[in-house]
């Protein structure tokens, strides 16, 4: 790995280099070839305990201490039901909210928590506020890895999570539902499922913001690219075990991508539009694509945007790797945009 980075980095004309190696700092490019080897051959079981709560948490202390931040202004608490886990995040616990993101972290559905994402979260709650929304919130779903459990239980917990942010707010129009990689999967296939309960229907949230989708679980064109750190033996590996025994790859509920009947996807799409947000050196951008297309077809309002010469899940990547206050909150504040110009404050 060392010889690869002075290689390629030092040794390689710009156009024998990679997109992302072209413009990322070397801070940057270092982490990636790590994080792209640990994804390669590194167990999820190992990656699962650095994603963890016991990890990611005194970590998320570690930062604010080491930035002067002794106590945060924005209220969080961890929701704790044997049907529910999760982090409700609000500016003003005392008050109710105006408008609240449901958020589902990504991981392969076999790593990551949303413990990991706080100071992400965190970010995005302040800066909704910023853009005037009275008392923005987010609710981070924790939900079961696997092997623990296998499809369909990651989709019930979607379920559920949702239904517990209907309780939070009374407009289902104010709701945003979101989430990266397997996080976003979660969501398409809640919004698909939604979709299809006409008797005991839940009301549609007004937007959706799906970061980099793993929209086929199990796709041949799931492949790996010279800049993104995603593996794609790896990616069959743990989509495998989240489809399980009981899941079928074509199912549009296992893989959203597959579902290609455009009245489903009409009556699945939140009342505001969705955006789907991705690097264009990623590995799912074709995937991406072509549910952008699907969802054009169907007649519904889509926003994309894609960012050029970065990869995987950039608007998560930027907030740790990014070059400056302004690249860190570059992803977000796109979103922020997008959800200001459709949800009135």
């Amino acid at each position: 790995m060392p010889y690869e980075f002075m290689n390629e980095r030092y040794l390689t004309y710009n156009s024998g280099q990679s997109p992302w190696v072209r413009h990322a700092t070397p801070f940057q490019d270092i982490v990636i070839r790590c994080v792209r080897y640990a994804f390669a051959f590194i167990p999820a079981t190992i990656g699962k305990v650095f994603f963890s709560k016991n990890v990611a948490l005194p970590f998320f202390h570690f930062r604010k201490l080491r930035h002067g931040y002794w106590n945060s202004t924005i209220h969080w608490e961890e929701i704790m039901r044997p049907e529910l886990k999760g982090l409700w995040i609000i500016h003003d616990a005392a008050k109710k909210p105006d408008i609240v993101v449901y958020y589902a972290h990504g991981g392969g559905f076999s790593m990551g928590s949303s413990y990991f994402y706080i100071e992400f979260l965190l970010a995005w709650v302040t800066l909704l506020k910023d853009a005037g929304y009275a008392n923005p919130a987010i609710f981070a779903l924790e939900y079961t890895l696997v092997p623990e459990r296998t499809f369909p239980h990651q989709v019930q917990e979607a379920a559920v999570g949702y239904e517990f942010v209907l309780g939070k707010i009374a407009d289902s129009s104010r709701i945003v539902v979101s989430g990266d990689s397997a996080g976003a999967t979660l969501m398409l296939s809640l919004l698909l499922s939604i979709s299809e309960k006409p008797k005991q229907r839940l009301k549609l949230p007004g937007l959706a913001i799906v970061i980099s989708p793993w929209s086929v679980v199990l796709s041949p064109k799931n492949r790996n690219t010279a800049s993104d750190y995603l593996n794609a033996d790896s990616l069959h590996t743990y989509g495998s075990q989240y489809i399980g025994e009981k899941g079928d790859n074509e199912d549009p509920l296992v893989s959203p991508g597959m579902c290609t009947d455009l009245g489903r996807w009409k009556r699945a799409s939140p009342s505001r539009g969705w955006m789907f947000v991705y690097g264009k050196e990623e590995v799912f951008a074709p995937s991406t694509k072509e549910l952008v297309g699907t969802l054009k077809r169907a007649e519904v309002e889509v926003v994309t945007h894609e960012e050029p010469g970065w990869i995987h899940a950039w608007p998560v990547v930027k907030l740790f790797l990014g070059n400056g206050q302004e690249e860190r909150q570059s992803g977000l504040r796109s979103m922020v945009k997008f959800i200001r110009g459709r949800i009135d404050v």
